[in-house]
């Protein structure tokens, strides 16, 4: 790459901007360093999103830059910390607690296994589910946001359960959000390391700057977060929702709620 290059590249990942399609995932990731924290915000159903993050985590781990993966799709408190580098597929599926039914192993397992065979911890960093009860009554969850953040947080609930929800349920569910961002914020913090990279894997909604996980980091924690996007085209945003949006081709048109309104 030509220095003209890796300076625009370089640009586009400190503004916000998008770098072009044709540049590797590799230099993306050096364009973001040196970082205590990298999140990468993905489309759930979106493949190239599951290929981006197992090149991200091979790029970190060329580089000998991977302090650990934490991953939205496991729970804390479990972790591969205990597995040796060659232990199977099935031995980390254990170890993470892995649900298929949420999450299918072919779409994350190939970039969970670059990490476990480098030797490095893969983390499960989500709020256990056993958890939840709790985080829907903990009245202090509603001073963790601002008042602007927290009435946007409702809303991206209310929304993301395609105006289904009881408005009683409003509150309660906002804090579950609250408490898995908290959570995965803990879980990156704990796994950083001296001039090494924790990378976080998690919906895009998570790595939201003004709403997620950042909201829950110490200020001494450098993050950078990317929205993996696949979109046609990049929406004008009016704040600094992510410090960088990789595009990638757009998916067919689907309505997400149509089964839930069918019911």
């Amino acid at each position: 790459m030509s220095l003209l290059a890796a300076a625009t590249l370089m640009l586009g990942a400190c503004t916000g901007m998008r770098p072009a399609a044709d540049v590797p995932i590799a230099a993306r990731v050096a364009a973001l360093a040196p970082t205590d924290a990298l999140l990468l915000g993905e489309q759930h159903d979106a493949a190239d999103h599951h290929r981006i993050e197992r090149e991200t985590v091979q790029a970190l781990v060329d580089s000998g830059k991977l302090a650990a993966l934490a991953l939205e799709m496991a729970d804390d408190g479990t972790s591969t910390a205990t597995l040796p580098a060659s232990a199977t597929e099935a031995q980390v599926r254990t170890a993470l607690g892995w649900q298929e039914k949420g999450w299918p192993w072919e779409n994350y397992g190939p970039a969970i296994m670059v990490a476990v065979r480098a030797g490095v911890p893969v983390l499960g960093a989500n709020l256990p589910r056993s958890h939840m009860k709790d985080a829907m009554a903990d009245v202090s969850l509603d001073v963790q946001l601002s008042e602007k953040a927290r009435a946007q947080q409702e809303e991206a609930v209310r929304s993301g359960h395609c105006d289904l929800l009881p408005a009683a349920q409003i509150g309660p569910m906002t804090r579950i959000q609250i408490a898995r961002d908290r959570s995965m914020a803990q879980v990156v913090v704990k796994a950083r390391q001296p001039g090494k990279t924790v990378l976080l894997i998690s919906g895009n909604a998570h790595a939201l700057r003004t709403l997620g996980v950042p909201q829950h980091m110490p200020t001494d924690v450098k993050v950078v977060s990317v929205q993996m996007l696949a979109s046609a085209t990049v929406p004008l945003r009016a704040a600094p929702e992510y410090d960088a949006i990789w595009q990638t081709a757009p998916l067919p048109a689907k309505d997400y709620c149509a089964t839930l309104r069918s019911k």
